[in-house]
């Protein structure tokens, strides 16, 4: 299965992928446990596609115990270069109206609770200037513009822990960042599929207005109102951008090679308990 080049993580809403031809099931063990749900690898025309959950089938993981890491290093054993997600967002501008689609560019880190590195027993300093790459975004800007949603080019994500929603003064801080997005599930994703040298960018679907506007409360039920207007269009989008991902380009693209410099630990100090779990990642600079 390792011919698998494209995988798409699914948020709020988008627990599957309507009208593509599914082949098979993976029920796949990691060294770092169970992903959130077992894999579905379809095509969409002659191209291959792995499918996961991130919350979860029924959506049974909050934000904080997503099993992220063993996710990522699911789908890297899989092939997966080309890594789509889609995420539910609160808008922090009022431009971005509830329901409009963003392919953010940056991202602020503000979760406290999460491990965000594949290398807890390594010094690995990978570059992460580019937390949503451009090759990708550009795909999914125009997957997006070619079925009509509006939708936004950039932008910064705050990534905040939750899984309760912000408070006005949070809200009114993040604006003044100069951030566009309120989201809880970015991060430590973003930073563990640089790791996993991964191209990888993002849909986020503007649910409300997060508390900035009018200091109430995020009203749950019209979130999940506006997720699911949304997830007929996100379905579209999926189908039109998976042709359009530049298969055989993988090496012009510099997430490619984001641990070629990065590796500080010494390979004699690399321990078989570690290299068990992370030399997935490793063993192309590494030999074992």
């Amino acid at each position: 299965m390792s011919d698998i080049r494209i995988g798409i993580i699914g948020g709020s809403g988008v627990y599957d992928i309507d009208g593509v031809e599914m082949i098979e099931e993976l029920d796949i063990n990691t060294p770092f446990g169970k992903p959130s749900d077992t894999i579905r690898v379809g095509r969409i025309g002659d191209r291959k596609v792995a499918f996961l959950p991130r919350h979860g089938r029924g959506h049974v993981h909050n934000p904080t115990r997503i099993p992220v890491r063993a996710n990522i290093w699911a789908l890297k054993s899989l092939g997966v270069f080309w890594l789509t997600t889609i995420s539910a967002v609160g808008s922090l501008r009022e431009e971005i109206r509830p329901r409009d689609f963003v392919i953010p560019d940056d991202v602020i880190d503000r979760t406290r609770n999460r491990v965000d590195t594949f290398f807890d027993d390594l010094a690995v300093h990978a570059g992460f200037s580019q937390a949503f790459h451009p090759m990708l975004r550009e795909v999914l800007l125009q997957a997006c513009r070619d079925t009509g949603v509006t939708v936004h080019d950039g932008g910064t994500y705050v990534c905040m822990e939750g899984p309760l929603f912000s408070t006005p003064a949070e809200s009114r801080m993040h604006r003044s960042w100069g951030a566009s997005l309120i989201g809880m599930t970015a991060l430590p994703e973003a930073k563990l599929a640089r790791e996993a040298e991964m191209c990888y960018a993002s849909i986020c679907l503007a649910t409300d207005y997060d508390v900035w506007k009018d200091d109430q409360n995020v009203d749950v039920s019209e979130v999940l109102d506006n997720v699911r207007a949304n997830v007929a269009n996100v379905q579209e989008v999926i189908r039109r951008l998976v042709p359009l991902v530049p298969l055989g380009r993988e090496e012009e693209c510099d997430a490619s090679s984001a641990l070629r410099h990065a590796i500080m630990t010494h390979p004699d100090h690399i321990t078989d308990d570690t290299w068990s779990r992370v030399g997935l990642f490793l063993r192309k600079y590494i030999p074992r």
